[in-house]
């Protein structure tokens, strides 16, 4: 049985499609010059292979697996040609989603006994984190329920105005104070507002420095116990988003996050201008961490569910 099942509607399939055509074009330009004159996948393709998924920013202990899987295939049927390597591929990456990050095609689901859900959003700056978290309260407004937005990157009054202007937009509540104001502070006003207003969710940005990790240790685990004053086991969710136009440097971003604090789930933006979308494949299976979100365009509705099967249709589709 075949992993792969349409099961996005096709509106947004096309968006994936197209939001991946740079990496897919990148690869595939790689891959035919790996198997140039070539009619069997043998040691010599294998070793251009792998210097082909590195270079795709698929990442070496990924690609290492891949490569370890398609040997063992070799060996088994004796003989594989080339032209069956792209759906060889097509199968034993998506097998190794599936076997290393289960369930990573599931949204956040907001359980009715926690209310509000709340969120905290972590990335260093530019990344695409307020865009995302603009995206997120739209889909969970669309759902009908009730969001409220907690502005506690105060280190930045750009990081504030976005916000604002994506709480504008989304048509949901903003907590806010100065720049330079205590981020646990907003994050206590934030949750307050929200028990106050029987809010559903709750989204809190927070600051992108990465210059020292044991500050950003530090102020990430300030603003949570403060939020466990006003609501229990908060916050619920801590979504790392990562910007996949990068490349390896989003892996060395989920590194010192993951250190940093407990990071629940990741969102993987800018996936559409760019040729290194491989990330995501790399990033899917080095972190026992769901990649909940990608981005693959700058439209509102173009903040897609990650679903792996899906993803790697659209990466290897001919």
């Amino acid at each position: 049985m075949s992993l792969f099942k349409n099961i996005f509607p096709s509106k947004k399939k096309e968006t994936l499609d197209k939001g991946l055509e740079k990496s897919k074009t990148s690869f595939f330009s790689k891959l035919g010059k790996a198997v140039a004159g070539k009619s069997k996948v043998d040691d010599d393709v294998l070793d251009n292979l792998e210097e082909v998924l590195v270079s795709s920013d698929v990442g070496v202990d990924t690609t290492l697996k891949i490569i370890d899987r398609i040997e063992a295939r070799v060996a088994k049927d004796k003989y594989m040609s080339t032209d069956e390597l792209n759906g060889i591929l097509r199968e034993e990456i998506a097998g190794l989603l599936s076997e290393t990050n289960a369930g990573s095609e599931t949204e956040f689901i907001i359980p009715v006994d926690k209310k509000p859900y709340v969120i905290m959003v972590v990335g260093v700056n530019g990344v695409g984190k307020t865009t995302t978290i603009g995206k997120l309260a739209h889909q969970f407004k669309n759902q009908g329920l009730k969001v409220v937005l907690g502005a506690a990157d105060t280190f930045r009054a750009a990081a504030i105005d976005q916000l604002q202007v994506w709480a504008d937009r989304v048509d949901v509540p903003l907590v806010k104070q100065k720049m330079g104001s205590d981020p646990a502070s907003v994050a206590f006003d934030t949750l307050s507002s929200a028990v106050t207003q029987d809010a559903d969710v709750v989204i809190i940005d927070t600051a992108g420095r990465l210059h020292n990790k044991i500050n950003l240790m530090n102020e990430l685990t300030k603003v949570k116990r403060v939020m466990q004053k006003v609501v229990d086991d908060t916050p619920h969710e801590v979504l790392l988003v990562l910007d996949g136009s990068t490349g390896q440097n989003a892996f060395e971003q989920a590194k010192q996050f993951t250190k940093a604090t407990e990071v629940t789930s990741l969102a993987v933006t800018k996936l559409d201008g760019t040729a290194k979308g491989g990330v995501v494949i790399g990033i899917s299976d080095q972190f026992q961490i769901p990649v909940k979100y990608i981005g693959v365009g700058e439209g509102i509705e173009d903040l897609q569910v990650f679903n792996k099967f899906e993803f790697v249709d659209s990466f290897f589709k001919m």
